[in-house]
């Protein structure tokens, strides 16, 4: 009964974008949570940690790629995942750090929208 709904979840259009979000916060995580700890973290504990960390982001961003893949293009999943990191890393950013985007992050945003947008166009031969 699992391993059926462990195919039936893995074969939905939505599964690689969910698995990229949850990969993406991860990676974030490892990426950015030592700043706020580099007054009273060595760096060699601050890569320890994000190395562990990022192994998470691995054993989810490998799934997602690998059922992905198929169903959409490389291109389209790379850009998504560009899209996702952004919204994750805009909501970490403000959540763990108190930070808020500018008006040219937003412009900026909008560009790579505007670029996962084109490449989910279809292609004409």
């Amino acid at each position: 009964m699992r391993t059926e709904f462990m195919s039936r979840l893995v074969q939905t259009a939505w599964f690689p974008f969910a698995a990229l979000g949850v990969s993406n916060v991860f990676m974030t995580l490892a990426w950015y949570r030592h700043l706020k700890f580099r007054d009273h973290q060595p760096l060699w504990t601050a890569i320890l940690i994000s190395w562990g960390i990022a192994f998470m982001e691995y054993a989810v961003m490998v799934p997602a790629n690998r059922y992905g893949f198929g169903r959409y293009s490389l291109f389209q999943l790379k850009l998504a995942q560009e899209v996702i990191t952004l919204i994750v890393f805009t909501a970490f950013a403000i959540l763990y750090f108190g930070t808020r985007p500018q008006w040219n992050h937003f412009a900026a945003f909008a560009c790579i929208l505007a670029a996962v947008g084109f490449t989910f166009w279809p292609a004409t031969r």
